[in-house]
This record gives structure tokens, C-alpha cells and sequence, in this order.
């Protein structure tokens, strides 16, 4: 194969993950016209059709879906290694994707990456804020962050945040017209504001413990939201009971804005952790970025 190929098996990639010719080209900066033209000719050359095109989706096919798992992990190896080259310049330099969840995005990682990105000039980070359990091999990401329990163990994890403590908040307007909940129970007969899981599409069902004895109570509300600052917001609004981090609704229960209840119901989670696959260790610019957000003892 010609070695302009190279850049005719990534855009296959950008394709192929994106399931959209049309995302694919704004990732790439090209039209989709043009990327189109690259497929076909790349699908001339090999011989086979790699991609089923419909007027509504894009799939790869049964070649496609091989390609993908053999190419796409050598590309990233070479990227990684090309990056480690360009490292050993005087001046850190590169681009970090990172995925995590909005709160951990303004609780933890912007605080502690902004001052990283003054002192380098010539790092780039782009976070994106989401919820679904992302492969971070297959969509491209250098960094993962979620909860402790969350992270796969085949990846190098670093815990960028203490364990957290889950608690039950409403306005105290609320709770003084539809009284206070003292068990699991009690919750199945109150409006509660719920999360969408962007994974399975279903409601986050809530995860209480007591005396050892855990147990996830499926609740039900008029609001339903994908982000916790929404949830937060919807409770503070009075619109029922929320389930949320502690930390992040403290400042509103000291202020009085919120109260707490059913607290000897409440869990402690794993803190976030910063996950990344052992290959990418050798970006320094990756480096600069973990140590940055790791927790300090």
C-alpha cells in the first residue's frame, strides 16, 4: 500500500467511529464530499467494501470492523511514539483529549489544569463532558475519569479526588409541604428528580447503604435531567429531592438553601480517578497533565 494510505485508513477510522460522514469531516477539517471520495478510493485499493452507507447511518462492514481492531491500536502506538519524539524538545508540547463528567470537569480538573496551560503555552487540552462509559482506546482519548469503581483494571488509574459522600437534599419549602422521608420507602412516595444514564438510556436508580445493608431505589419524579448541575438546580427550584455529592451541595445547605435528610442512609462512593492506557505513557505532555490533577497527599 502506497504510504499516502496513512492518511486514507485515518479518515477511515474518523468514519468509522463517528458512524457519520459528516462529524468524521468537521473532526478532520475537510468536506464530506471530499471524505467521501478518500473512502471509495481507500475501498478501490483493498478491494473490499468497508463501509455500509445508508441515507441515515454508516456502519463498517464485516472487513471494515477488522480493520478497525488491527490498524486502529498501531496508529495510536505510532502517534504516541511520534508525540514522545516531539517531547524531547525544550518546551512541552501536544494535545490531551480528556473525558469526564461535568462535575468532575468544574470541581476538579479545570482548577487544576488552568494554571498547568498558563505555565505551557504550548499544551492543548479539549475535555469533553459526558456521562456514557466512553472507550477511551476506540474514541480516541488520552485520558478517562470517573469513579474508582468505574475504571477498567486493565488501565493505569491515579486518584485525582478523595473518596465522596452521596446526600439527599430539598428545599426546606418542600419538605415542610410533603414532609420529610426516613426510609428507603418513604423516597417511592416523593417527587425526586432523576438522572439519565447516557449508556443503557435508563434512570439512575439511587444507591443507599445502611448498616452494611445496601439497596437501589428506583425513583420516579416530573423532572428528568443528564448532568448533576441540572439536577442541582432543580432542586434548588423545589421541584423534589435530589441525590447528590456532598461537596456540591454543601455550600447551598449552610446557606439554608437545602437540608439534608436520610444522612445514615447515604453511601460514601469511590473518589474519581484518572485512567489512561499504558501506551500513552509516554506523552509528555500527558504526563504534565496527570500530575497536575493528581490528588496531592
Amino acid at each position: 500500500m502506497a504510504r499516502d494510505s496513512i492518511g486514507d485508513l485515518l479518515a477511515f477510522l474518523a468514519v468509522a467511529r463517528e458512524r457519520s460522514f459528516t462529524r468524521a469531516a468537521a473532526q478532520l477539517g475537510v468536506s464530506p464530499s471530499s471524505l467521501s471520495h478518500t473512502i471509495r478510493a481507500l475501498e478501490a485499493r483493498l478491494g473490499v467494501r468497508l463501509l455500509t452507507r445508508t441515507t441515515r447511518s454508516v456502519a463498517p462492514t464485516e472487513a471494515g470492523e477488522r480493520l478497525m481492531a488491527t490498524v486502529a491500536p498501531r496508529l495510536a502506538e505510532i502517534e504516541a511514539e511520534v508525540a514522545a519524539v516531539s517531547d524531547l524538545g525544550a518546551q512541552p508540547s501536544g494535545s490531551v483529549r480528556i473525558t469526564a463528567i461535568d462535575y468532575a470537569v468544574d470541581t476538579v480538573l479545570w482548577p487544576r489544569i488552568a494554571p498547568l496551560l498558563a505555565a505551557h503555552p504550548g499544551i492543548r487540552v479539549e475535555i469533553n463532558s459526558d456521562y456514557r462509559m466512553v472507550d477511551i482506546v476506540e474514541e480516541r482519548f488520552d485520558i478517562g475519569v470517573r469513579w474508582g469503581d468505574q475504571v477498567a483494571k486493565d488501565m493505569i488509574a491515579v486518584r485525582i479526588a478523595p473518596d465522596m459522600r452521596q446526600t439527599i437534599v430539598a428545599t426546606p419549602a418542600y419538605l415542610a409541604a410533603h414532609g420529610v422521608p426516613t426510609s428507603p420507602q418513604d423516597l417511592l412516595k416523593h417527587a425526586c428528580i432523576t438522572l439519565r444514564l447516557a449508556s443503557s438510556g435508563g434512570l439512575y436508580a439511587w444507591e443507599l447503604e445502611k448498616d452494611g445493608r445496601a439497596m437501589q431505589v428506583r425513583v420516579d419524579g416530573q423532572a428528568t435531567f443528564t448532568g448533576a448541575y441540572q439536577v442541582l438546580n432543580a432542586a434548588l427550584s423545589g421541584t423534589g429531592l435530589a441525590f447528590m455529592p456532598q461537596d456540591l451541595v454543601q455550600p447551598h445547605i449552610e446557606a439554608g438553601r437545602l437540608q439534608s435528610v436520610m444522612a445514615d442512609w447515604c453511601p460514601t462512593f469511590p473518589g474519581l480517578h484518572a485512567y489512561y492506557p499504558s501506551r500513552r505513557q509516554s506523552s509528555r505532555a500527558l504526563g504534565l497533565v496527570v500530575e497536575a490533577i493528581r490528588l496531592s497527599r
